[in-house]
């Protein structure tokens, strides 16, 4: 009977070992997802944070253009750093892909960390992804905004000031990436929160000022 208890307790602890070894590898293995780029094995020495000026940097989109820093002074842009082998940014890819829906004119800058053309343009394909990037085989551009991590996505404002960044810890939905660009998009080259309001309502700035309501259209207005 004792011999009985003995080897159902040592099936019992090699079952427990067992799983304990599957969660660890499947805890290895989801980490590896998002650094299997070497992401924490090559850090930089810059770490860009809001208030942050858009360093000089320059890309070629998978459409043949050429971005630069300074093709984007004048209007709200959106940068964001990728690699489709990171479970993360298989998360956060989807939500780029609304926010270019929802905002066609404003600068999207997808940019790939240490992956070629081929494999993007891959995953791209198989997600019906609509959104331009540039494929980067290296960390050079990378290393001019960040360490570590991604994604890392950037709103900048007309003045090429960093408004928003966002990281992987937590991931941005939505709702926050739009508030974002909405706060990058109402502040003027000083710096100033501008307010916007309604034609209709200019008669409250000044008694003359009332247009009929065919011509409400918004207007900016210094806070």
């Amino acid at each position: 009977m004792k011999n009985l208890l003995s080897l159902h307790k040592r099936k019992s602890m090699k079952k427990l070992i067992n799983s304990v070894f599957f969660i660890a590898l499947c805890s290895c293995m989801a980490m590896v997802s998002c650094i299997s780029d070497g992401d924490d094995s090559d850090t930089g020495s810059i770490e860009l944070v809001a208030g942050d000026k858009l360093p000089v940097f320059s890309v070629t989109m998978n459409d043949g253009r050429v971005v630069t820093h300074e093709s984007l002074r004048g209007k709200v842009s959106f940068i964001v750093f990728f690699n489709t082998g990171c479970k993360d940014c298989r998360r956060e890819l989807p939500v780029i892909q609304q926010i270019y829906e929802h905002h066609p004119h404003m600068p999207l800058i997808a940019i790939s960390r240490v992956e070629d053309a081929a494999s993007v343009a891959g995953y791209w394909q198989e997600q019906h992804f609509t959104f331009p990037y540039a494929a980067q085989e290296d960390r050079t551009v990378y290393h001019l905004f960040a360490k570590s991590g991604i994604p890392r996505i950037y709103v900048v404002d007309a003045e090429l000031t960093i408004r928003s960044v966002f990281t992987d810890n937590p991931l941005a939905g939505y709702d926050e990436l739009e508030a974002a660009i909405n706060d990058a998009s109402s502040r003027q080259a000083d710096g100033k929160r501008i307010i916007i309001v309604p034609i209709s309502s200019l008669s409250d700035y000044h008694p003359r000022l009332s247009l009929r309501p065919e011509f409400r259209l918004p207007l900016r207005l210094p806070e």
